[in-house]
């Protein structure tokens, strides 16, 4: 199913199940960098340690959380907690699905065809799918199974220090956290273990390069905020808020986005993901600037748009920076300091993509630098009802529309849009019933991104800005 039949199913089950989220001079402000990670170098130690111990702890397994006191109920009737939560992640009807089926459409014959291309056997015994397929594990309890998939503990951490305290009496979130669940309620800790297979890590089976899409693998994409309210399991009630705090999904995807860059950027740096042989990954690269129509007769005109956010030689295929460009968008309005440095860094990044991997690389590095000052930023913003809408303004305006010149970005836009305007009705800034009446608008613009083969670059800012005018009439 394309973006859009997602979101279309997900407007519909926001509506029926009450989740309203559909769909968040230069050495001044080094300053200002350096301020942000010293400030907040403690909770970035505390995130790293709680991944640490749970990567390091034992996976116990689907079957420890699905007894019919804990998650296994079928019906949602818990005094605390749902109770139904691993009905809700095996429901086949639903988006909400799919990480219960992960390791079974390994054994499909699209999946079987990717092996035979790859070279690589049946893909339910390949490493190089079981990193995200299921939940790498290196410790195994004795009701682990492989079959299970993305199980509980591939999102919540593994979880042998906290499985028996956590449903303890006087027990709390915060000790569970030190004992190893990972707080999946902070923005950056959740980006963080959803973009390890939604966008890809270096750890084994992670990373789903070039070779693995022309195989047949389809092609990475990602949102957190969007991402997570498809495969959400629990109700955010008022213990739920007591406990973790209530989610805001406009900062859920701005930190979404800078983590996003970051990662990308991250990976790119290094030799044995950047490069493969003596090409570069082309997993880095913006797809839609290669895979056009071909024209070489006489008269023959190029299909492609220029961009001026890429300041690049003629003909030469470009970073995918759909996440790079949703973050221009962003820190204009939220982080307007440090908007100069990112800009000044994004363009200086894709030029030096034309002099070679060393000036590339070190670009890549300080433009990650950033992004992850911008994540710590944003991790600490509130995102008023006045910046979510700057935000959409800006995503459509002049600055930043002529930059959607391929598919990557414009799904990116339109997810973001999407995403922002469910947040303000979670919100409670802006009525079900508004959002539900621009609908129509908003399928527009889904519907210039539904396929990639017939998208149009000058359709779809059409067709942004009219959902954004419209989106405007709520001010």
């Amino acid at each position: 199913m394309h973006i859009s039949g997602h979101i279309s199913r997900l407007w519909a089950i926001s509506r029926v199940d009450g989740v309203q989220a559909a769909f968040a001079v230069f050495s001044c402000l080094a300053l200002v960098i350096g301020a942000f990670f010293i400030a907040n170098l403690a909770g970035a130690e505390r995130l790293e340690a709680q991944a640490s111990r749970a990567a390091s702890g034992t996976h116990m397994g689907v079957g420890s959380c699905a007894g019919s006191t804990c998650h296994g109920r079928n019906e949602a009737d818990g005094e605390v907690v749902r109770q139904d939560e691993l009905w809700r992640w095996q429901e086949e009807s639903t988006p909400g699905g799919a990480h219960a089926r992960a390791y079974r459409v390994l054994g499909e014959p699209r999946s079987l065809a990717i092996g035979k291309k790859l070279g690589i056997g049946d893909p339910r015994s390949a490493a190089m799918c079981l990193g995200c397929h299921s939940t790498p594990a290196a410790a195994k309890g004795p009701r682990y199974q492989v079959s299970d998939g993305v199980s509980c503990e591939a999102c919540h951490g593994a979880a042998s220090g906290w499985l028996a305290s956590h449903y303890a009496t006087g027990t709390s979130h915060a000790r569970n956290v030190s004992q190893g669940l990972i707080p999946l309620e902070n923005a950056k800790a959740r980006a963080g273990v959803c973009l390890d297979c939604h966008l890809g890590s270096d750890a084994p089976g992670q990373f789903v390069n070039h070779r693995i899409m022309a195989a047949g693998h389809p092609r990475i994409a990602f949102e957190v905020d969007l991402f997570s309210t498809l495969t959400q399991h629990h109700d955010e009630d008022a213990d739920y808020r007591q406990r973790k705090g209530k989610t805001n999904s406009m900062r859920m995807w701005a930190v979404g986005q800078a983590m996003a860059l970051e990662r990308s950027l991250s990976l790119f740096g290094k030799p044995g993901l950047g490069t493969e042989g003596m090409f570069p990954e082309f997993y880095f690269f913006d797809c839609h600037s290669c895979h056009r129509r071909i024209y070489d007769e006489e008269d023959a005109r190029p299909a492609k748009l220029g961009n001026p956010g890429r300041p690049i030689p003629s003909g030469m295929p470009p970073y995918n920076d759909e996440n790079m460009i949703m973050l221009s968008a962003a820190v204009r309005i939220a982080a307007p300091e440090l908007a100069s440095q990112y800009e000044t860094q994004a363009r200086g990044f894709h030029a030096a993509m034309a002099q070679g991997r060393v000036p590339a690389v070190e670009a890549a590095n300080r433009l990650r630098q950033t992004a992850m000052a911008l994540a710590d930023r944003f991790s600490r913003s509130d995102f008023t009802r006045a910046q979510t809408f700057a935000i959409m303004e800006s995503i459509a305006s002049e600055a930043i529309s002529p930059r959607f010149t391929d598919y990557e970005g414009s799904v990116q836009a339109v997810m973001a849009v999407d995403t922002l305007l469910s947040g303000l009705v979670t919100q409670g800034q802006v009525t079900a019933g508004s959002a539900t009446s621009l609908r129509a608008q908003i399928n527009q613009a889904y519907a210039a991104v539904a396929e990639p083969n017939s998208y149009k670059p000058l359709e779809f800012r059409r067709a942004l800005g009219g959902a954004v005018r419209t989106i405007r009439s709520l001010q």
